[in-house]
């Protein structure tokens, strides 16, 4: 049995320019990191004693016989992309919801992939395990997603990573002062709007609109080395959270469904109760929702957004690991067998039934199968 643990992510400058529609002719770059809050995935080789050979739970049950029938695009690409021909159980837990902002799908795709690269006794570097998830999600899945997600959630920590025209990335880790990391940890407040949606089709409109948009997002890649130059410098850290706040007013000028009534209620709330600025996370729509406060404000930005979800978080360094790692039985002998000879589930084999009851006796009568 395997468990992966993979972290979800913040991204604070340059999303959008991390499309390969766009940093192919263009280039890009990004700054965010990785917080305490995981995707954790267990899988095991699936014993063949069941009436099915695959099995996925996540906030549906999959009990499916054959590899096709699976629903879930990600489980079933992932062991067909591994050649896995084994019987498979796989089992998702998350700190945070789906379809929320955070990454929370390519955190799934990194991790389910580390999983089963782990159960097949492989291990794969940061960059490749974040190639894979970025090939699995663009190329097998056909997801309109950027790059980002993928890479932060495999390397982990606090990155600046730049994307290059023609293709090809490069992860560059933010080396900050702890006590500035914690300063600007502590500043950072997240909530929960409790709006879901999917990034892809928000991306798709996004993606449509690169030709009209070119000055827009060659500003926000440029916020990206104001960022660092703020965060890595020794100025006040306000100055983070009204760099936050511009961004949010450029990416919003994109398109008309990046925020919307509500979310726009709810910042401006933020703002009033002594929020710097913010920033939806990820692709905008709803989800999570951040906000620069000064320490001296956090409570009345609480109480001013008290009916929404707030969530404390800290930055983490890890990115996706193995936590659990115990060798299976092998089974593949009885699998084999199974598969050449098409035989029944072998608990079917030996179930009785009845064929009839003698009335002078009043006993059953049974037979094996």
């Amino acid at each position: 049995m395997i468990i992966s643990r993979t972290p979800y992510r913040i991204s604070f400058f340059g999303g959008g320019t991390d499309y390969p529609e766009w940093f192919h002719k263009h280039g890009g770059a990004v700054l965010g990191a990785t917080i305490d809050k995981y995707c954790y995935i267990t899988c095991r080789y699936l014993p063949p004693f069941f009436d099915v050979k695959y099995r996925a739970v996540y906030s549906k049950v999959e009990n499916k016989r054959s590899l096709d029938e699976i629903e879930h695009p990600v489980v079933r690409e992932a062991i067909k992309f591994l050649k896995i021909k084994k019987g498979i159980e796989i089992h998702h837990q998350g700190d945070l919801p789906a379809r929320s902002g955070m990454g929370s799908s390519s955190s799934f795709s990194v991790g389910i992939l580390n999983a089963l690269h782990a159960l097949l006794g492989e291990m794969l570097t940061k960059e490749d395990l974040a190639k894979e998830a970025i090939h699995l999600e663009r190329n097998l899945i056909k997801e309109a997603v950027g790059y980002q997600d993928q890479i932060m959630a495999s390397y982990g920590g606090f990155n600046h990573i730049v994307f290059y025209k023609g293709g090809g990335f490069s992860v560059r880790p933010m080396t900050i002062p702890e006590e500035r990391l914690e300063e600007l940890n502590r500043s950072l407040m997240l909530f929960y709007t409790g709006i879901k949606r999917t990034a892809s089709d928000l991306a798709k409109k996004f993606i449509n609109s690169f030709n009209n948009k070119k000055r827009t997002l060659r500003i926000m890649k440029d916020l990206v080395e104001e960022g660092i130059s703020i965060i890595s410098g020794s100025e006040n850290l306000i100055y983070f959270g009204e760099l936050l706040h511009e961004a949010w007013e450029y990416k919003k000028s994109i398109s008309s469904e990046i925020s919307n009534r509500f979310v726009d209620e709810i910042y401006e709330k933020a703002r009033e109760a002594g929020a710097v600025g913010g920033k939806l996370s990820g692709a905008g729509g709803g989800g999570f929702i951040l906000f620069f406060v000064p320490e001296n404000k956090k409570e009345d930005v609480r109480e001013a957004l008290s009916d929404l979800i707030y969530v404390p978080f800290k930055f983490e360094r890890g990115g996706t690991q193995i936590l659990f790692h115990d060798r299976d039985e092998d089974y593949g002998l009885l699998e084999e067998i199974r598969e050449k000879q098409k035989i029944r589930p072998f608990r079917e084999l030996f179930e009785e039934k009845v064929v009839e009851i003698k009335p002078e006796t009043k006993k059953q009568v049974f037979i094996k199968t």
